[in-house]
């Protein structure tokens, strides 16, 4: 069956260690634990609603709006402001309370931008100041250099041009008699 062996012969490989008087393993360090992110603050406060008077009229009498122009940013585009806005108005109308659908925006917009959940839970926040932190969420992308109401396809036009827009006067064409 197999041949015969020489006391200098190598033992058959077998993929198991047969000796392990001249084993010693690697020392390895263990790897240090992940680091975690630093979150940042809300560059505006909760109630700082009055700081942008026109956008807390607006959230105040029609909160599909707000909330629809932050969606579109949130969801880079992927779903466009009126049918964010649309669902909101349905939910808002079908449930009682569009809050439910609102909060989790803000915990996406929050892990997109590595923000603090404070005050408190965002629900909570949601729940309770519904108005309030729409308000917030709509400041916090202006403040980040968006432009709300162009929308996530046209701020994504205007970085492409590598100039924010800057409003100008109208040309003026005069008439001769």
């Amino acid at each position: 069956m197999y041949p015969p062996t020489s006391p200098h012969a190598q033992p058959p490989v077998t993929g198991f260690p047969v000796t392990y008087s001249s084993y010693n393993p690697p020392v390895t360090q263990p790897a240090p634990p992940p680091q975690p992110k630093l979150q940042v603050d809300w560059s505006t406060g909760l109630f700082d609603c009055f700081s942008d008077f026109k956008n807390c009229c607006i959230t105040c009498w029609c909160p599909c709006v707000t909330f629809g122009q932050v969606a579109e940013i949130v969801d880079k585009g992927s779903t466009s402001c009126g049918a964010s806005g649309a669902l909101y108005t349905l939910i808002l109308f079908v449930i009682g309370s569009g809050c439910l659908y609102s909060c989790f925006y803000r915990s996406k917009m929050r892990r997109q931008y590595m923000l603090k959940e404070s005050p408190c839970g965002d629900c909570l926040v949601h729940c309770c100041c519904e108005a309030c932190a729409l308000c917030q969420e709509y400041r916090e992308l202006q403040n980040r250099g968006f432009d709300m109401v162009i929308g996530w396809q046209g701020n994504v036009e205007q970085r492409n041009q590598g100039v924010a827009m800057a409003p100008t006067a109208p040309a003026v064409e005069y008439m001769n008699r």
